[in-house]
């Protein structure tokens, strides 16, 4: 009865908003992927489990948080703060800090144990991310913390900022808002038949029956 309710309560309160600019989180990206979510292309039903893990990433960023605003060594700066606007990417970090010295932008980031022990370094989608991030708010470092959400185990890494990437990125994120606006299919990853996100993609039906 209460697994009926619950996943029930998660799906009727699901909001599938209209994409009208580029999220930060698109960085890193298959292009053909967010060109169907600005068309609201048909997708495969969400599972509401889906849902719960999204959900607890928040409570994740919340209890970092709680404990950072309690570090006297660090001062949180601003929490939850929208990038300046732009003509066709938004995005909120999660937090810049200071620790007296240099101002630093902080991701906040959760995976399952096998995940986490895979994680020699920041993936690299996390650290695009983080870096436009810091290209908007002017800041030379990030910090990419990951949280193992079946024990709580922490990792974190520094990001440098690298301009010559990030604009690079912006161009390509042009040239694909021109593909979106002109309704042109962009053309599938190369190893589409072997990549793991291909597999789990919402969009992987639609995606194989488009040429």
């Amino acid at each position: 009865m209460l697994k009926e309710l619950i996943n029930k309560h998660y799906l009727d309160n699901q909001r599938d908003r209209i994409q009208r600019r580029f999220y930060i989180s698109d960085a890193g990206k298959c292009p053909r992927q967010v060109f169907y979510s600005f068309k609201n292309a048909p997708k495969k039903p969400i599972d509401p489990n889906f849902l719960r893990l999204f959900d607890l990433g928040n409570h994740v960023h919340q209890l970092i948080m709680r404990s950072l605003l309690n570090i006297k060594d660090i001062r949180v700066v601003a929490a939850e703060i929208n990038i300046p606007p732009q003509e066709i990417i938004s995005g909120r970090a999660d937090a810049i800090l200071s620790d007296g010295k240099e101002f630093y932008v902080l991701d906040i980031k959760s995976m399952n144990s096998r995940a986490f022990s895979y994680l020699k370094e920041a993936k690299e989608d996390n650290v695009l991310q983080v870096r436009l991030y810091m290209y908007y708010f002017k800041i030379d470092k990030g910090i990419l913390l990951y949280m193992n959400k079946d024990n709580l185990k922490l990792k974190e890494f520094i990001v440098d900022s690298d301009t010559k990437q990030v604009e690079k990125l912006l161009g390509e994120l042009g040239a694909l808002r021109k593909q979106i606006d002109n309704n042109v299919l962009p053309d599938r990853l190369s190893d589409y038949k072997k990549n793991w996100r291909c597999k789990y993609c919402k969009y992987s039906k639609i995606c194989s029956t488009d040429n």
